[in-house]
């Protein structure tokens, strides 16, 4: 196929005129690949139109095109987004009835959509793993590839069986995409795709976002940052922001702030209720929110262009998270601030939270112990749990990442809150080995001291990332705070 093919295709189902950056090149590699040997990882920005780089070959290759997705609201965005420009996609997942679950994947065999959109916990499914054998799938799309690696900021354990998943529908050409992955990353998402290096092409985009002025400010007292906000709200008023907390509480404090200085927002965390996140985040979606504070259960699949501000209220826990974070301002390629508000504070604050989000082996064996009397559990509820485990400390949140990680390892199924969580597994290995377990703790440390590096470091704020990411020789942006102090 010529590359007026794919030029063609892009021009008549999405509407833009040229391809951007290495898109053009990705695409040829997997339309043209001669016996499935165009396998690519892609690096790219948020916003730099990873999508389309799967998208378009699945328009125009034989067969149909499998894309293993992370997060259910994600795909159900990129679904509704393709079906608007009239391309034949659906989802499966569990908020899909049984019966159009069956109705989704036999049109996949048939034919009848080009796209599939799975988590990869949908291989548990018998029926699922069984029927998708039988299908002709031309390209397997990784997205959020990053999630493979244990080494990765946002490790889903089912990530990192694809290799498996591959080899059960025929090892098909496959294409893996993630915003960031450090160069430890970018191996293990090879190795645990059962893909050998010279297999693979990798298409650095790098980090170039000049529109975004990264800047940071430190500021101990909550009237310091409140100030800091109020004037950022002020200088991007026609446009939109989303304002960053690590803790609920202090998202809680400084919305009730902004609430008595009269400033409209909305708020989103991980604690309330899923059919209510998704009406904020639809809200803010379509306009009719225009500032959003959020812990960082709010991000994944926010593809708004006029995002004119990211502010970091508290120090994330890593590199990777801060720049995925702050990636979703400014994809409108107007000028946008990045404000990074550093407190002492901040860091005995993450500090906490890496402990919190790494149990040890002894933990989860007390839990899995517990949780064995389902029924017993079920009736007595979290604070049960948590006086058992935690004797009612209410800043230690093991419990909530345990339970998290026995879902994810699939050894639990339902909520103690729904009052019908059972046990349908053994305890995953990886959660009785304290030294894999240690082993992560350790890395957890090292990212967030890689994070209060870049907070207290010197030189370009971009090129210390671009070092991060494994993209040495990074030109000063010369428009980030330390490039103008230098200046």
């Amino acid at each position: 196929m010529t590359q007026s093919a794919s030029l063609t295709t892009l021009q008549e189902y999405f509407g833009y005129a040229a391809f951007r950056g290495a898109q053009q090149a990705i695409i040829q590699r997997l339309i043209e690949a001669p016996n499935r040997s165009g396998h690519s990882l892609i690096l790219m920005p948020t916003g730099g139109g990873k999508s389309l780089c799967y998208q378009i070959p699945a328009l125009m290759l034989e067969g149909g095109t499998l894309v293993i997705s992370p997060l259910i609201a994600l795909m159900q965005d990129q679904v509704d987004a393709l079906r608007r420009r009239n391309i034949p996609a659906t989802f499966i997942n569990s908020t899909v009835s049984a019966e159009d679950r069956e109705s989704r994947l036999r049109g996949f065999l048939e034919g009848k959509y080009k796209l599939l959109y799975v988590t990869p916990e949908r291989f548990r499914r018998a029926e699922f793993a069984a029927a998708i054998t039988q299908a002709t799938i031309a390209l397997l799309a990784v997205d959020e590839a990053h999630c493979v690696s244990e080494w990765g900021h946002d490790f889903r354990p089912d990530y990192s069986r694809l290799a498996e998943f591959r080899a059960m529908i025929g090892n098909p050409l496959t294409i893996a995409l993630t915003a960031t992955a450090t160069p430890e990353v970018q191996r293990d998402i090879i190795e645990k795709l059962g893909l050998q290096p010279d297999q693979v092409q990798i298409f650095h985009q790098g980090i170039e976002r000049p529109n975004l002025r990264l800047e940071m400010e430190e500021l101990d007292r909550d009237h310091e940052k409140l100030g800091a906000m109020m004037e950022t709200i002020q200088r991007f008023s026609n446009g939109s922001g989303i304002i960053y907390f690590s803790l609920i509480q202090t998202l809680e404090k400084f919305s009730q702030m902004l609430a008595d200085k009269r400033i409209r927002h909305g708020v989103y965390h991980g604690k309330m209720r899923a059919q209510q996140r998704r009406a904020i985040q639809r809200e803010f979606l379509a306009g009719q929110a225009h500032l959003m504070l959020a812990t960082n259960a709010f991000g994944m699949g926010i593809d708004k262009p006029d995002i004119r501000f990211v502010i970091h209220a508290e120090v994330p826990s890593s590199v990777e998270s801060y720049y995925q974070e702050i990636g979703r301002a400014g994809r409108d390629g107007g000028e946008s601030l990045c404000l990074l508000l550093y407190s002492q504070d901040d860091l005995a604050t993450q500090m906490e939270f890496v402990k919190w989000s790494n149990p040890n082996a002894g933990f989860y064996s007390r839990l899995y112990g517990l949780l064995s009397d389902a029924e017993h559990t079920n009736r007595m509820g979290m604070e049960y749990l948590r006086e058992q485990l935690n004797y009612r400390n209410r800043r230690d949140f093991r419990l909530e990442t345990a339970l998290g990680m026995l879902d994810r390892y699939g050894v639990i199924e339902g909520s103690v809150e729904g009052r019908d969580l059972r046990i349908v597994a053994d305890l995953a290995d990886e959660l009785l080995d304290d030294e894999t377990l240690s082993n992560k703790l350790r890395r957890d440390n090292m990212k967030l001291l890689s994070m209060v590096q870049y907070v207290r470091g010197e030189g370009c704020r971009r090129v210390h990332i671009s070092d991060y990411f494994g993209f040495p020789g990074a030109t000063p942006c010369g428009n980030c705070d330390r490039c103008n102090a230098a200046e």
